[in-house]
């Protein structure tokens, strides 16, 4: 089976230019996981890899499959020079470690919480896992292996994964929306929510 963490950071340079920095995190019992910092203008985008090195699997499976399963990596951006986001690289890490860590499932849709702030003072301790395709592209890999997804995470309020969790992810896209929301401010306060 090739290593597919190439042909991931290919897919990501060809996406979103050349990295300017790049950190790893190792945690025991896991893979190593790098954050990718790339600059398009005023916006920073962060993309993990190391998360589609290994299939993710349900967590109630008796045994791992080691081929089939969904593959994902996580793409932050937020508007650059407001805020000291660069310290997202160790949460974007944990949260790209999680379906090794935790047996989770990465899927649109999904809340994804660190329990701190995702840089320091961020109003954000959780993220809404948007859907993939659009900043890039799915990358096929050969059969068996199921296609490697770039989820976008869009930083969520508590109050706003509060309500997430009573009304839906879409119901709380659609709010952002109806409001203007720029989801890339990383100081951004709540949409309303009454």
């Amino acid at each position: 089976m090739a290593d597919v963490l190439p042909l991931v950071e290919a897919r990501l340079r060809s996406a979103l230019g050349e990295p300017d920095a790049r950190a790893a995190v190792t945690f025991l019992g896991t893979d190593r996981i790098e954050v990718l910092r790339f600059h398009e203008g005023d916006i920073v985008r962060y993309a993990t890899l190391g998360m589609s090195a290994q299939p993710m699997t349900d967590p109630t499976a008796v045994i791992a499959d080691p081929v089939a399963g969904p593959r994902a990596e996580l793409v932050l951006s937020v508007r650059g020079g407001v805020a000291d986001t660069d310290k997202v690289l160790r949460p974007l890490a944990v949260l790209a470690a999680s379906p090794q860590v935790e047996g989770l499932v990465v899927a649109p849709g999904a809340s994804l919480d660190v329990a701190e702030p995702l840089w320091p003072g961020a109003p954000f301790t959780s993220v809404l896992v948007a859907e993939p395709g659009g900043l890039v592209e799915d990358l096929e890999l050969d059969a068996p292996l199921e296609p490697v997804r770039f989820l976008p995470l869009l930083p969520m309020t508590p109050n706003e994964a509060a309500w997430k969790r009573v009304h839906g992810a879409q119901a709380l896209q659609e709010r952002w929306l109806n409001h203007g929301t720029d989801l890339r401010d990383p100081s951004r306060k709540s949409v309303p929510l009454d």
